[in-house]
């Protein structure tokens, strides 16, 4: 991103609804815009470095220093993944209607300090049995029951935190561009590029560094650094304090928003009402009406968000069967193969800001290029296709098992490199250019304005019901294939079927791929102008 992006030329006058920190009008030229969203894409880098921190390599600790079975952990990361992506429908209300995005953000980002903080003193040797450590060869670990009770209560307080930070950082950024202002209104949508940019340049670091730490060092540091690293990305995020742009509401909590709209959906508006009861109830009924809309493109995308959920899951557990080694000494951590999906998507998103978007504005005429459900719908053939390539691999990987006689040996490196499991980490990498930040975008953009805080928490709604499901279906699928005798997710992988589970997975995504053609084509956008009359896919 060059300096001529970044710097809007200034204007004169206010920001017309937004205010500076003392509470005046907000300057145009003295306040909001790159220079100000700076500061918020800061803070973003460094959540997304603790709470990957965290999560990346999360099966590793569970399977691992806690002892949990391989299915059970995959269960429990997806269980804690939905709640860390369905409380921020709740978190978002409280921003909205009590607390406002930016103390929300203070608030989340001291939380996100101290459960951190908890994880780290959880994993120090003080609470191991009889002086056993992790990193020894002769003698087993067991969990003590503190143990676990600190490392779950803490878990469970980063998803809180991660509730409060996720929906109202972006929001909060791209509060910073005044959607009124032409050249603003184009940098917003550029915002939404680098921000998925900033994302991941904080997951590829804290994947690479976090986990070759906790698989060498020690889970202790592994987590304290994340832990410090939110330290000083929350005083610098302060700092920027008097350049941002604040949007105040008088408004009621979102809930009960949707609440009156969906009583004045249902009994309509009488003509013995006053005039300002009735503008009210079409006031709720518009904003109920602008959410209920959006309910088939969030159905249409809940697969995506299962497919999404194993890359940290299956997929680093099988990496951790193949031969990693680059060089005569270093060893790649399993879960560093996730950097790659971070790293094609820092390479792939300046090629579609600067290079895609124009060539297809030439074609189409429109200012994104191609319209966000267009782009949605891109990203879910890559993740069916990523599955598909996933599943053979996987089918391969079984088959060089067999064929070097190390079935029944779990712990043996296989005779296959890892660089087998690269194509299904791009693909994952290029499907979230296209959807993810295309959800992002949809859900900020399509949402009554009153409610954009809830549209992002509804974007990641997705993947909390997504990551639950991906729980159930694991669970049942173990639960039925055991009684056949042979797991899908067997504890020795080299007996296990994950092709079957993807194979699975890629057939349920591409039903849903069809259905989502069917509901964007009928889909009308709420800000006709930038999208060509509608036509969407």
């Amino acid at each position: 991103m060059d300096a001529s992006t970044l710097l809007l030329p200034c204007s004169d006058g206010a920001v017309a609804g937004a205010v500076d920190y003392r509470g005046r009008p907000a300057s145009r030229s003295g306040t909001g815009r790159w220079s100000a969203a700076m500061f918020v894409l800061g803070v973003e880098i460094a959540e997304r470095f603790a709470y990957h921190g965290v999560s990346a390599n999360l099966i590793s600790y569970l399977t691992g220093p806690l002892g949990e079975s391989t299915a059970g952990a995959a269960a429990a990361i997806n269980a804690w993944s939905g709640v860390a992506t369905m409380l921020p429908l709740l978190m978002a209300c409280v921003a909205d209607a009590w607390l406002g995005r930016y103390r929300t953000i203070v608030l989340a980002s001291l939380l996100f300090v101290v459960s951190m903080g908890m994880l780290t003193v959880s994993a120090l040797p003080v609470f191991n049995h009889d002086g056993c450590s992790y990193h020894s060869k002769s003698l087993p670990c067991s969990p003590s029951p503190v143990q676990v009770a600190v490392f779950y209560v803490s878990l469970y307080l980063v998803a809180l935190a991660e509730a409060g930070h996720k929906p109202c950082a972006q929001a909060f950024g791209a509060d910073q561009f005044d959607q009124h202002d032409p050249k603003e209104s184009v940098s917003r949508s550029s915002f939404f590029n680098w921000w998925y940019f900033g994302m991941c340049s904080g997951t590829a670091v804290t994947t690479m560094v976090s986990s070759y730490i906790q698989d060498n060092v020690g889970w202790g540091l592994g987590f304290g650094i994340p832990c410090l690293v939110m330290v000083f990305a929350l005083l610098a995020f302060l700092l920027g304090t008097r350049s941002y742009r604040y949007y105040t509401s008088t408004e009621s909590s979102p809930f009960a928003r949707l609440a009156r709209a969906f009583v004045a959906l249902i009994r309509g508006t009488k003509s013995s009402q006053c005039d300002s009861l009735a503008t009210d109830d079409n006031a709720h009924r518009e904003e109920v009406k602008g959410v209920l809309r959006l309910f088939p493109i969030w159905a249409t995308c809940i697969i995506y968000a299962v497919i999404f959920s194993q890359s940290s899951t299956f997929f680093t557990k099988q990496a951790a069967t193949l031969d990693r080694r680059i060089g005569s000494t270093l060893r790649v951590p399993p879960a560093a193969l996730q950097t790659f999906i971070s790293l094609t998507i820092m390479a792939f998103i300046p090629i579609y800001d600067r290079a895609f978007v124009p060539a297809a504005r030439r074609f189409t005429r429109l200012s994104s290029g191609i319209t966000m459900l267009q782009r949605i719908g891109t990203g879910l053939v890559l993740a069916m296709v990523a599955m598909v390539v996933a599943a053979l691999v996987e089918m391969r990987r079984l088959g060089v098992a067999r064929d070097a006689g190390l079935v029944d040996q779990p712990k043996a490196a296989l005779p296959m490199t890892l660089w087998w499991m690269l194509p299904q980490y791009v693909l994952f990498g290029l499907s979230d250019v296209f959807a993810m930040i295309g959800l992002q975008e949809f859900f900020y953009d399509q949402v009554p304005d009153a409610l954009r805080s809830l549209g992002l928490a509804f974007f990641l709604s997705i993947f909390g019901v997504g990551h639950f499901l991906s729980s159930f279906l694991i669970s049942a699928i173990d639960g039925a294939t055991k009684k056949s005798g042979a797991s899908w997710f067997s504890n020795n992988l080299n007996r296990a079927h994950l092709d079957y589970f993807y194979w699975l997975l890629a057939g349920l995504c591409a039903v849903e791929l069809a259905a989502f053609v069917v509901v964007s084509r009928v889909y009308v956008y709420k800000k006709r102008a930038s999208h060509d009359n509608g036509d969407v896919m």
